[in-house]
């Protein structure tokens, strides 16, 4: 008998219909021996239908109870889809986060896992129970007040109960047939991935591929879990992510050079005008992002003015926390001496993903002749032993996706790729 966690997104169990074919699936699972412990999100849209209606009550609603509101929408879904399983003859035991043993830091809205402790969730396997356990969401160790992992967080859940519990996979159910060679709806010819690394798809994950989250495979990577990305709405085989090559058969499932295309709008650039060129300068400005509690992508800094020695300063951040960025900023433009802020949310980055190109030369001057025939223009540029990442402008992402994923050999001759529930998770 083998332990299995699924994880079932929000369009699995969108409605009450969705519920009853992921708890058909579950069921199925049990049946074919294996011990089941499945990790659900909230319904559809009700995390956002939810933030909406907290931010009506209050432009800016308190961390701690906005926690509190949002865990609302996980324990709606464990609920119901524990009463479905049961409707089936099975014996069912939901759990939130906090009962499942998932401990966390004291950040509100984005904590960390810090520690799982599942020793409600192995009794109840144990004694022949499906455990469901509300994604997204645990207790602070500290002060003992329930959190929220963030956006995509109940694929961290899963993955840290997987660890926790010793499981031999955690089955990450969503609306794609699995990992594909880009957003599918973008590239319609976008090619599933049998098999993937977690190096890769940490870059994948980083750098804007909505299937998985790039917490939960860095979580995965450090235990060894392997992740088997499938869609609940089909019985194909989805992606492996794990260290090592799968087998299909008698053959090793080998990785591509080029493992795909993935591609970011959510990010913002700012630009810090009229910096003093002298050592010391760039660490003060992040080490004030960083104390604002901000993540930051891509940086690059312009060669100095010799007439004025000053020089510019450019990095790339979550949209959602370019407000308080400049704020920090401007609160200590005396300790850094900037001239001024520049600030960018019309922009998109596109970042091609492969082991293979630090073998291959040509892949740069490909990827940019690509995107020159496609007439994007490049703002910013980062590269890695395994991935090279442009800045364009918003409108051109879309264009610039295609044409890097045409030009690379990656568009599929067959079928196109099947989107199920319209949400990419």
């Amino acid at each position: 008998m083998g332990l299995v966690v699924q994880k079932y997104g929000g369009s699995s169990v969108a409605d009450a219909e969705g519920i009853k074919r992921v708890a058909k699936r579950i069921v199925e699972a049990k049946k074919n021996g294996n011990q089941v412990v499945a990790v659900v999100s909230a319904m559809g849209d009700t995390t956002d239908e939810l933030i909406d209606l907290a931010e009506q009550v209050s432009p800016m609603p308190a961390g701690r109870e906005l926690d509190m509101l949002l865990t609302a929408g996980e324990r709606i879904s464990m609920a119901l889809l524990a009463m479905a399983i049961k409707n089936l003859g099975h014996e069912a035991q939901s759990f939130t986060g906090s009962q499942a043993g998932v401990i966390t830091d004291s950040v509100h809205n984005k904590a960390r896992i810090i520690d799982v402790t599942p020793g409600r969730i192995k009794t109840s396997v144990d004694e022949g129970n499906i455990a469901i356990v509300a994604g997204f969401q645990g207790v602070s160790q500290d002060s003992k007040d329930i959190t929220t992992l963030g956006r995509g967080g109940s694929d961290t859940t899963a993955v840290a109960l997987a660890a926790a519990l010793d499981a031999d996979v955690c089955e990450i159910y969503t609306d794609v047939d699995g990992v594909f060679t880009a957003d599918p709806r973008v590239v319609s010819k976008a090619k599933k991935i049998d098999w993937i690394s977690f190096e890769d798809m940490l870059e994948l994950a980083a750098n804007g591929s909505k299937v998985l989250l790039h917490r939960c495979v860095e979580y995965a990577r450090r235990y060894d879990i392997p992740i088997h990305v499938r869609s609940s709405f089909s019985g194909l085989q989805g992606t492996w992510v794990s260290s090592e090559p799968i087998k299909q058969g008698e053959q090793q499932v080998e990785q591509a050079m080029i493992s795909g295309v993935a591609h970011d709008t959510s990010e913002a650039k700012i630009t810090v005008v009229g910096v003093p060129d002298k050592p010391g300068e760039a660490a003060t400005i992040f080490r004030t992002i960083a104390d604002a509690q901000i993540n930051i992508d891509m940086i690059v800094q312009n060669v100095s003015a010799a007439s004025t020695g000053l020089t510019d300063i450019s990095f790339t951040l979550p949209a959602t926390e370019g407000r308080k960025a400049i704020d920090a900023l401007e609160n200590n433009r005396s300790g850094i001496g900037f001239e001024s802020l520049r600030y960018d949310d019309q922009i998109g980055k596109i970042s091609l993903v492969g082991a293979g190109m630090k073998t291959n030369p040509g892949v740069t001057a490909d990827f940019f002749k690509a995107l020159s025939d496609a007439g994007v223009n490049i703002e910013l540029i980062s590269t890695s032993e395994i991935r090279i990442s442009v800045v364009t402008r918003k409108d051109d992402v879309n264009d610039a996706v295609r044409a890097v994923h045409t030009a690379f050999g990656l568009d599929s001759e067959s079928d196109e790729a099947v989107v199920y529930g319209g949400t990419g998770r």
